[in-house]
């Protein structure tokens, strides 16, 4: 009997439902949540994939919303912000900044995921020196062209490459442009290479490891990975699961939150008067004290609460952009300046 050919969505279907690669479980509402808002430094442990550290941060606090900023391997640990209520409509700012990971290579051998977890599909001896090792991480300075691993979590036709790859479908993720501010060469001995990646995102460590392996004509996967900080927030700052679920109650773990907009605390800020809050959080747009730079902005009203993020025109206006909270009406409102 001839077996009829399936599609990429058809094998993915059939593994839905049979609880293979691609099994999503479905979980039943959460009860008892609540409005819980701002941005957690979570220091994620190895072995944990995001989405699961995501979900247990979320149910510790008992939230009612919240998503991640980029994930990080199952192999990799470190920093790892979450944003809950209001903070998810910014985590957009996070996710475009840059990173900086540990990481340590393993030489003399290729994987099929570009890391430990991988299968191994080549073994090499390693032969390099010193001097070798830093011309090849210099090659990779700059901004160059990298082509993501197959098992990642970038979209073709709609589904992620792992999965496809985990399906056995042959897949090809086009190569991109990223930027390595800064390769810091940290320990080497034998076959094992010990660096600090500074990097714009879009990076994939993996596939930078891979590279560099090429390069040295040894081969080269992951074998450790851990990052330190993305934009200004440092890994020494974040928590772990387990001190979270630690301490006492929701209440307790919610005051490790930070306010939401640290992660724009890099745009400029703009004060508003009762009036011209009001009628911002309307949708319409203001008029700001005079002499500020058009642009996007941080807005606050001039009790200091933070309303999210507006664009100051060249005309003095600033137009809602972004907001995330609005403030009553004032008693007396007579204009929207």
């Amino acid at each position: 009997m001839t077996v009829p050919e399936r599609s990429a969505e058809g094998v993915l279907a059939a593994q839905v439902q049979m609880g293979g690669a691609g099994d999503r479980t479905v979980r039943r509402p959460r009860r008892n949540t609540r409005n819980v808002n701002g941005i957690l430094l979570l220091d994620k442990a190895p072995g944990v994939t995001s989405n699961r550290a995501l979900q247990d941060a979320r149910g510790c606090l008992e939230a009612r919303k919240a998503g991640h900023t980029g994930s990080l391997d199952p192999l990799a640990s470190g920093l790892l912000p979450l944003c809950f209520g209001e903070a998810t409509k910014l985590a957009q700012f996070l996710l475009d900044a840059d990173k900086t990971y540990w990481t340590v290579l393993r030489l003399g051998q290729e994987t099929s995921t570009y890391d430990a977890q991988g299968e191994v599909l080549d073994s090499r001896p390693v032969t390099v020196g010193r001097a070798q090792i830093e011309k090849a991480l210099a090659r990779f300075t700059g901004r160059i062209e990298q082509i993501p691993p197959v098992y990642s979590a970038i979209k073709q036709g709609g589904q992620p490459l792992y999965r496809l790859a985990r399906a056995g479908i042959a897949v090809s993720p086009p190569s991109r442009q990223v930027d390595i501010h800064a390769i810091r060469l940290l320990g080497w001995q034998d076959e094992r290479l010990e660096i600090e990646v500074r990097c714009s995102k879009g990076t994939y460590v993996r596939s930078l490891a891979h590279d560099i392996g090429q390069v040295l004509g040894c081969g080269a996967h992951v074998l450790e990975l851990r990052r330190l900080a993305l934009g200004e927030f440092r890994v020494e700052n974040a928590v772990t699961l387990e001190r979270l679920r630690a301490l006492p109650g929701p209440d307790e773990r919610a005051a490790l939150l930070l306010p939401g907009d640290r992660a724009v605390d890099r745009l400029p800020a703009v004060r508003l008067t009762v009036n011209a809050a009001y009628y911002l959080c309307q949708g319409q747009a203001v008029f700001a004290a005079p002499g500020q730079v058009p642009g996007i902005a941080r807005l606050y009203a001039n009790d200091d609460r933070f309303l999210g993020l507006g664009e100051i025109l060249d005309d003095g206006r600033v137009v809602p952009r972004r907001l995330v909270s609005s403030p009553e009406r004032p008693e007396n409102t007579k204009e929207s300046g």
